[in-house]
């Protein structure tokens, strides 16, 4: 039986009260489950300078991924905690804007489902086909709700909460310069991954050298860390991926800004695999169960959130210039696709 509150939601609220005039707070759409009306929130705070940078954190995509929402809540916590003593957040705030959208499906959440109340996967709904042959279900179906990877009927609007997120990302994000988005999942395998796309095809996109510039300034800083970094097409493609869709609308809109969508996807089989009795639930398939591994989990994802939004800040000092981007590229390519035959580079942002 679905809770009578949704404490995620509460929590939001609670952070805005608590952020007040620092935040600044905007319903994107409402979703009515029953007599319970539920806000899908967009939560920015930072510079007011629309060609700062821009950073994004969305969670709760997927309503079983419970862990997703909370670990972008707990980021959006500390930072709202933090605006009465941290001086050097305030310069951080000056230098970037920051947009939280911690419960993009929020109905989902409420009913335990991945899929939205209509039975719609958000992450398969975008308007954008795979290139090549994807897994069967897995990649997007369109054959029934009641099957999971179900994309929405072929032709119609994206759901409420898909185009909420669009909205948020085409307002607030691709029409800056320099931006990256961080989506957080859980469920795939016994690492934690930081995936990015394509999704849709094997091919790499036009930003690889970027993305192989922050993965080195990640291994740099985090020493020790467990995170693999790579594309997602490594792994299965599917269609209708928002981070694809979005990634290749600002490509159009916004030629020359540079947008890195990343999609955190915490490793829940490491927690299924420490209490082998999550297994008969289906919140304890993606979410640690036991309160001490929680906080672990987020305490070190927390890490990850705050590493992004400097990194985004200062993107001057570490992305690659022309003669850079060459090198990046390259490394690149021998690091995720070593596979793909070599050609050479057509210019900034393409590939032949």
């Amino acid at each position: 039986m679905p809770p009578s509150v949704l404490p995620e939601l509460e929590e939001l609220h609670r952070l805005i009260e608590l952020g007040g005039p620092h935040l600044d707070t905007q319903v994107m759409c409402k979703i009515q489950m029953g007599s319970h009306p539920f806000d899908v929130l967009a939560v920015s705070m930072g510079s007011q300078d629309p060609t700062a940078p821009a950073i994004g954190f969305f969670g709760g995509v997927h309503g079983l991924e419970r862990i997703g929402a909370e670990v972008v809540l707990a980021y959006m916590g500390s930072l709202v905690h933090r605006l009465k003593w941290d001086s050097l957040l305030h310069a951080l705030l000056a230098e970037v804007r920051l947009v939280f959208m911690p419960l993009v499906n929020p109905g989902g959440l409420w009913q335990g489902t991945r899929a939205n109340p209509q039975g719609v996967d958000l992450m398969r709904n975008a308007p954008v086909e795979a290139l090549e042959d994807v897994p069967f279900l897995i990649g997007g179906q369109r054959l029934s709700a009641t099957l999971p990877w179900y994309r929405g009927p072929e032709g119609a609007p994206m759901q409420e909460e898909s185009y909420a997120l669009c909205q948020v990302v085409e307002q607030a994000i691709l029409p800056r310069p320099f931006s990256l988005t961080v989506d957080c999942h859980s469920g795939f395998g016994v690492q934690d991954r930081i995936w990015f796309p394509f999704a849709h095809t094997a091919e790499p996109l036009p930003h690889l050298a970027e993305l192989h510039a922050l993965h080195r300034i990640f291994d740099q800083s985090n020493a020790h860390h467990r995170y693999v970094f790579e594309p997602q097409s490594v792994h299965y493609l599917t269609h209708g991926d928002l981070w694809d869709y979005l990634y290749l609308l600002g490509r159009e809109r916004h030629s020359e800004h540079i947008f890195l969508p990343l999609t955190l996807e915490m490793g829940s089989w490491i927690w299924v695999k420490k209490n082998p009795r999550q297994l008969f639930t289906r919140h304890g398939i993606f979410n640690p169960l036991i309160a001490h591994r929680q906080q672990r989990v987020l305490r070190r994802h927390m890490a990850l959130l705050d590493f992004m939004a400097r990194a985004v800040a200062s993107h001057s000092r570490w992305q690659p210039d022309e003669q850079e981007r060459d090198l990046h590229h390259r490394q690149a390519l021998a690091r995720w696709y070593p596979e793909r035959p070599k050609v050479k580079r057509a210019g900034r942002g393409q590939t032949r």
